[in-house]
């Protein structure tokens, strides 16, 4: 009896130890090496004093469907808490699966003609957005996000 135990416990160790071996390798790498291939886009857009909010609204109501459109990738939106920044910043990071297909990405977009509407109506006093700032961004190694 005692014999019995002591082989289903060998069996049963021999079996945990396989197949977590085989859900590692089936685990590792492919999606993570697909992953360190992405380029993260930095995008500040300083804004008219006091016309953050409505960018935001326009984001909200608008840009975002036209991002899911052209497959530019939001990972968050983001708005400062102090002043001066909160009356005139609007800050987002994209993912793009390279720096090539960001290029098409961005040009598919903006050649949009509901995007180019948008943009004709965005002058004079309706005018939101002073200056953009965009930054490329590779994760460092040590990064949680890549």
């Amino acid at each position: 009896m005692r014999l019995n135990l002591i082989s289903a416990i060998g069996i049963a160790a021999i079996a945990f130890a396989a197949g977590s071996l085989f859900t590692a390798r089936l685990s590792r790498t492919e999606n993570v090496r697909a992953d360190a291939n992405r380029v993260f886009e930095l995008r500040i857009y300083h804004t008219v004093p006091g016309k953050a909010s409505a960018l935001q609204a326009e984001f909200r109501n608008k840009v975002t469907k036209l991002f899911a459109r052209h497959d530019l990738k939001a990972v968050g939106y983001w708005a400062p808490e102090d002043a001066p920044a909160s009356d005139n910043t609007f800050i987002y990071i994209l993912a793009h699966p390279s720096r090539d297909e960001a290029k098409k990405h961005w040009a598919a977009f903006q050649g949009d003609p509901e995007f180019q509407e948008m943009i004709k109506s965005q002058t004079g006093d309706a005018k939101l957005v002073e200056k953009v700032d965009s930054t490329y961004m590779d994760p460092v190694d040590f990064s949680p996000l890549k």
